[in-house]
């Protein structure tokens, strides 16, 4: 029977930490925490579940996921952010796959609450997640600060049946907040990799992904949230192309 490493990455989480803490007794063999020197009592509550509790300046998301994995004890990960949590039935399927392992790595849903509202459409669910891997097999890419864990080989998966569970916004003003933050994160990675924002797609880009969401992906039959989660999807992508204009005219004009 192999054992499993729960990783998280944290940064003042002491209000959703112990769910997530909570969730992963008896299921994995070690917790391993990541923290951005969390000023809360994040710290406390993660020594409280036995957590290896280790604390790295922020180096990104992907890359402070990276890291996390290296400190893991087994080579068996199940990753959750901390404000994320094993749903009952993805607990099980996780201590049945621990005497059953096959693939490099496996998918599982992610059930999102936005305000208090569990979000079953739009682009929020099935919001498919690859988090339990074995070390060596992948790892975490993408454009901060949206990460995605990826396999070196991309069919060696499996499916987990069960969610992970996801409190991500309590509040519109925290939303509205993250959006802006992201946004920001979003605008300066897309530099980096030398992308353009081109009227084009400051016009289009933002149309098209509320309507996928809205439209094809039944964001409507979420009510009102679902039209804020749909709305705000396309100011993300609105202000993300807008920022990294501004970004590329303030460098054009250094130099």
């Amino acid at each position: 029977m192999i054992k499993l490493s729960g990783v998280i990455i944290t940064f003042n989480e002491e209000r959703k930490i112990e769910k997530c803490l909570a969730s992963l007794q008896g299921v994995v063999d070690e917790i391993v925490v990541v923290d951005s020197f969390s000023t809360d009592d994040t710290a406390k509550i993660c020594k409280k579940y036995g957590a290896n509790f280790i604390e790295q300046k922020f180096l990104g998301y992907k890359e402070q996921k990276n890291f996390a994995i290296t400190q893991a004890k087994y080579d068996y990960i199940v990753s959750l952010d901390g404000d994320e949590a094993l749903s009952p039935e993805l607990q099980h399927s996780l201590i049945n796959l621990k005497s059953n392992w096959e693939h490099d790595g496996y998918y599982t849903n992610r059930f999102n609450n936005f305000c208090g509202q569990w979000i079953k459409y739009s682009d929020w669910y099935p919001d498919k997640k690859l988090r339990v891997f074995k070390k060596g097999k992948g790892e975490w890419k993408g454009i901060n600060p949206h990460d995605s864990y990826k396999l070196h080989s991309p069919k060696n998966y499996g499916k987990l049946k069960g969610d992970i569970l996801h409190w991500n916004y309590p509040t519109y003003k925290a939303y509205n907040q993250q959006i802006e933050k992201f946004s920001t994160i979003s605008a300066q990675s897309y530099y980096a990799l030398g992308k353009k924002a081109t009227l084009w797609k400051i016009l289009f880009n933002p149309s098209w992904a509320f309507f996928k969401a809205y439209i094809l992906r039944l964001g409507f039959l979420d009510g009102l949230n679902g039209f804020v989660i749909c709305i705000q999807t396309a100011n993300l992508t609105f202000l993300k192309y807008i920022k990294l204009r501004e970004i590329i005219k303030s460098e054009n004009l250094q130099k």
